[in-house]
């Protein structure tokens, strides 16, 4: 069995070798597929880095009413808090709500003076409350539509809960980030089934120069195995050789996009091309040994049939 598989290795080597311009022009078109599958990758690492800066300032605040007890708003949180849509609750109490209020009208002295003016603080508590998913957040919402008992007694120290102000803003942020992903699942299987039609013609090149040895190998009666084999092996060859060679065309290219892009896209491409290294290149050659293996067994079963 070793014999028969060094044989095999070595005999689809030299068919890699011998095939020269084929071999080359295979490896050119499967690099050019694994650069663009790279590239989605890096598309889709700046995207998530730019939708997770938008949902961490999206958000609903519940308001409550000015001079609401603490210890009511307390059980408000305390109910929200087991919701396992609640990432996280920050309560801001109606003295904070007043200070940070001044500091944001720090220049406006006509509203300061009628704050002074004012005996009571006119500004309530309130919850601003972070979910896991954007998407989340409507049920939070729902919540106070509830039947729980706790809730509906709460619902006279609420003022207002402001999900409809920003419903439109995490519908569209929600769309974005679900389209995104099925665009580049789409994009990605398009690619790879491009990529399969056009290295299963290459192969077919490399099989028919070699019609003359299959021919003698079928003649003196090698295995099914046996004649597969070589060819298998070189649409290895062609996959591995096209991986690393899109990975070393992606380091000066990483190295460009990290010093020139990083203001425009939010994230040091470079950083994250050394940070994710060794996963990209199983990527990319687990991929590039896939597609060419996957390429010559179509194409050496079509010929064999024929």
């Amino acid at each position: 069995m070793l014999t028969h598989t060094k044989r095999i290795i070595k005999t689809g080597w030299n068919s890699f070798v011998r095939s020269g311009f084929t071999s080359v022009a295979s490896i050119l078109i499967m690099t050019i597929t694994l650069f663009v599958i790279i590239s989605l990758i890096f598309v889709q690492a700046a995207l998530n880095n730019s939708l997770n800066d938008i949902k961490d300032k999206v958000d609903v605040t519940i308001y409550f009413i000015p001079g609401a007890e603490e210890s009511s708003i307390k059980k408000v949180e305390e109910s929200l808090v087991k919701l396992p849509e609640v990432k996280n609750i920050t309560y801001t109490s109606s003295k904070e709500a007043l200070s940070n209020f001044k500091d944001k009208h720090s220049n406006d002295y006509l509203t300061l003076q009628a704050l002074d003016e004012l005996n009571d603080n006119p500004l309530g508590a309130s919850l601003n409350i972070k979910a896991n998913d954007p998407s989340q957040y409507e049920s939070i919402s729902k919540y106070f539509e509830s039947d729980d008992a706790l809730v509906k007694e709460s619902l006279t120290i609420i003022d207002k809960i402001d999900y409809s102000q920003n419903k439109l803003i995490i519908d569209r942020l929600t769309s974005i980030i679900n389209g995104a992903k099925k665009l580049g699942f789409m994009v990605s299987f398009v690619l790879i089934i491009i990529s399969i039609i056009i290295t299963f013609n290459t192969i077919r090149l490399i099989i028919y120069m070699s019609k003359d040895e299959i021919s003698v190998m079928k003649l003196v009666g090698a295995g099914l195995k046996y004649v597969q084999g070589p060819f298998i092996v070189s649409g290895i060859l062609v996959g591995i050789c096209s991986a690393l060679l899109t990975i070393l065309i992606f380091i000066p290219v990483s190295i460009w996009l990290g010093n020139n892009m990083t203001d425009f896209i939010g994230i040091n491409l470079y950083q994250y091309y050394k940070s994710n290294f060794f996963q990209l290149f199983i990527i990319m050659l687990g991929s590039g040994i896939l597609l060419g293996s996957i390429s010559s067994i179509f194409a050496i079963n079509r010929y064999l049939r024929k």
